[in-house]
């Protein structure tokens, strides 16, 4: 039996193997950066080891250090996770050399996986359907589109669309130098890129005595860079004949390399409902939330089980009941070009999720490097503090909304908390806690963050995944969208807007699905909403919010004012809006809103009468930075001055850093002076483990150049100049 687990992994997933560890009176050890040296997954476990550096190279993706910390904190078992070492068979022998179990599949059934080249050559000799590769080589115009593929890992990383033959070598070169930094192995391949297909995937659960399961189905074929932004299960549309065909092909592919644990073989379904093998998940995946839901297992518990020597229960696996829809929120831009944001998540809590009971944990310093419960390190925060700090919290790993489903169809008592302390805040989010397993609820949340994190430049931009469970999938899309646009997403920018309306989107809702839903509707899915004056309407919430916290007296008062003004510009990129106001004897006077009542407001709620209808806006104030939320939207606005700093302006032409990161090369002999055209990439940015071009904006010269490679970069700096003359 597995008595202590360490984590090799970091964030969401992290959070998401303790909850489980937890239930099964596991006790648990983190590993972390020093970026992560206070994250929430290093706050929630039992202990916690430092892996000195920042970079996934220096710290998580180093095997030695990790199998050393197992040992050192007194692990007997270590959990990938996934990404980072969860498909590396090296790794996992060193885990099983050291005397400790590896929960996952054999090394062996990993190796025959890993990579993608040489799993084509295993599942074609078992009969499963495939692409046939292309030689780079020997590629014609005739084989357009191609897709050129890392041959290890996966989440969209090393791989590139072409479309025109010349562009074929630069992208083979981009793909190995992304593959290279993310798994460790620069190996790339090249297939057709098939047009209109869907991606469908099948989760695995297989015991080392025989059994093996096909839990169902899971579309994700919403993807952008080829990584997945909304899957579900199970997967729409499907004939009966072909998902039997997908579910014995997922069967016979484990049973053909000898496969333990949870897995996942992934299929493109052609839009004549053809279906060919991609490649087979040796790990968990991100989203295998929608499949808990939709089959009421623990995935992560079996995962223990199953490592433990444990078989299946005998028979058949579970039957799947309803729908589930899992939705990736991404600190991030997708209206310019899905640029990853950094910044302080300052709220993040999704309404009806995460009412009740708090659990807090104190850790402290312990013997060679290991962080233990119960003590206090120089610098660390206390059970109070550590409250304090979490007021408002933001999502646990497992955060659940209404009463749960029985398989019947009938409410359970509702969620059962077990280990916990009360919260002096029972309305707001909970930092920590636990729940039951059966996955069938209304609304989940898995995140990686809490309130007050620091989303920086080293590891992957996702903040949370929330996910909905209803009995039909129309009832769930309904419920995501309804519970994303409530939600209180106060720091970087997002891509919410962008999950709401995909959600709602005809073709989706329809189920008309394939991988280049967002290169076809990108555009309207991110085209800025109709202001119908609402935007005008928040901004005067923020402003007299404003001015009722500055007051001296504590409060509005219903005297009268002089006229007032504040000038906002709408993030992000947005523009600028002034706000004019007076309060009079007879209420408010405000420009532009001639059907706005002022009922009431203190500093963080303004309550308007708008056209008749009552209104309550929440306000929330950082610095500078003000978000208001109603049920009219929720906006986000920076404060101008009301006198700029001339300083502050750029000259035309200006390339600046969209992120920060690092300039990993320039483009062929790029010097200034040189003649540019619009949309010509001049350099390349490194950060959250994947590549950015920065292209020329306009034809012109390229008139400055500030950086080289190997500098490292922050939020707006300036990159380079290009004008529309030498001079």
């Amino acid at each position: 039996m597995i008595d202590v687990l360490l984590v090799a992994n970091r964030g969401e997933i992290a959070r998401r193997i303790f909850r489980t560890c937890r239930e099964l009176g596991i006790s648990t050890v983190a590993v972390h950066s020093d970026a992560d040296a206070d994250a929430p997954h290093v706050r929630e476990a039992d202990a916690a080891v430092r892996l000195p550096g920042d970079a996934p190279a220096e710290t998580y993706l180093r095997g030695d250090l990790i199998v050393k910390a197992a040992l050192a904190a007194g692990a007997d078992a270590v959990h990938p996770g996934y990404g980072f070492l969860s498909e590396n068979a090296a790794f996992a022998r060193a885990v099983a050399d050291a005397g400790l179990v590896w929960v996952g599949p054999p090394p062996a059934a990993m190796e025959a996986m890993a990579s993608k080249t040489r799993a084509k050559s295993v599942m074609g000799a078992a009969g499963v359907p495939l692409l046939e590769s292309v030689s780079p080589e020997s590629a014609s115009a005739r084989d357009l589109p191609l897709l050129v593929k890392a041959a290890s890992g996966g989440g969209g990383r090393g791989m590139r669309v072409v479309r025109e033959l010349p562009l074929l070598e630069g992208e083979l070169a981009s793909a190995r130098t992304e593959a290279a930094a993310a798994f460790g192995d620069g190996e790339v391949f090249v297939e057709p890129y098939v047009e209109g297909g869907r991606h469908v995937e099948v989760q695995v659960l297989a015991d080392a005595h025989g059994a093996v399961w096909a839990l169902g189905t899971r579309d994700c074929s919403l993807q952008r860079r080829h990584q997945k932004v909304i899957e579900e299960a199970p997967a729409p549309g499907l004939s009966p004949e072909l998902r039997d065909e997908l579910h014995g092909a997922a069967v016979d592919a484990a049973r053909a390399i000898g496969y333990e644990g949870a897995g996942t073989v992934e299929f493109l379904v052609s839009g004549s409902g053809r279906a060919y093998f991609l490649e087979m998940n040796t790990r968990l995946q991100v989203e295998h939330p929608v499949t808990e839901c939709v089959y009421g297992l623990d995935l992560v518990a079996w995962q223990v089980r199953v490592a433990e020597g444990a078989p299946l229960p005998g028979g058949l696996p579970p039957a799947p009941v309803g729908h589930a829809v899992e939705a990736r929120l991404y600190a991030e831009d997708p209206a310019r070009g899905w640029t990853p944001q950094t910044g302080v998540v300052h709220r993040l809590s999704v309404p009806g999720v995460g009412e009740g009971r708090v659990e807090v944990r104190g850790s402290g310093e312990g013997s060679v490097g290991v962080r233990g419960v119960g003590e206090r390190s120089v610098g660390e925060r206390s059970v109070g503090e550590r409250r304090r700090a979490l007021r408002g919290g933001g999502p646990g790993p497992y955060i659940y909304g209404p009463p749960a489903l029985n398989p019947e169809g009938t409410r359970n008592s509702g969620p059962q908390i077990h280990g916990s302390v009360p919260d002096p805040r029972p309305c707001e989010p909970a930092a920590s806690r636990s729940y039951p397993t059966d996955g069938r609820t209304g609304l989940r949340v898995d995140s990686g963050v809490a309130d007050g994190d620091l989303i920086g430049v080293h590891y992957d931009p996702m903040l949370a995944k929330v996910i909905a469970w209803a009995p039909s999938r129309g009832e769930a899309l309904r419920l995501l969208a309804s519970g994303l646009e409530r939600a209180r997403i106060h720091g970087p920018v997002t891509n919410r807007e962008l999950l709401v309306r995909s959600l709602r989107h005809p073709d989706f809702v329809a189920a008309r699905l394939d991988t280049g839903f967002y290169e076809r509707n990108l555009v309207e899915l991110t085209a800025e909403s109709p202001d119908r004056g609402t935007a005008r309407i928040a901004a005067l919430a923020a402003a007299l919010a404003d001015s009722c916290g500055r007051s001296r007296f504590g409060g509005w008062r219903n005297v009268p004012s002089a006229p007032q003004s504040k000038t906002y510009r709408r993030d992000p990129g947005g523009a600028e809006c002034e706000v004019r106001y007076r309060l009079g004897r007879d209420g408010l006077l405000a420009e532009g809103c001639p059907d706005v009542r002022l009922l009431a407001v203190d500093f963080g709620s303004v309550v308007f009468e708008v056209a008749g209808v009552r209104r309550e806006f929440a306000v929330c104030f950082y610095g500078e930075r003000v978000y208001v939320d109603s049920a009219l939207g929720a906006y986000a606005f920076t404060a101008l001055p009301r006198f700029p700093d001339p300083a502050a302006r750029t000259e035309p032409g200006s390339l600046l850093a969209p992120m920060p990161g690092t300039v990993i090369r320039l483009a062929d002999g790029l010097a200034v002076g040189d003649r540019v055209a619009a949309g010509q990439p001049l350099l390349w940015l490194e950060a959250m483990k994947m590549e950015h071009k920065v292209v020329a904006p306009a034809d012109g010269f390229l008139t400055a150049l500030h950086v080289a490679p190997g500098r490292q970069v922050e939020l707006g700096a300036l990159l380079a100049v290009v004008a529309d003359s030498r001079a």
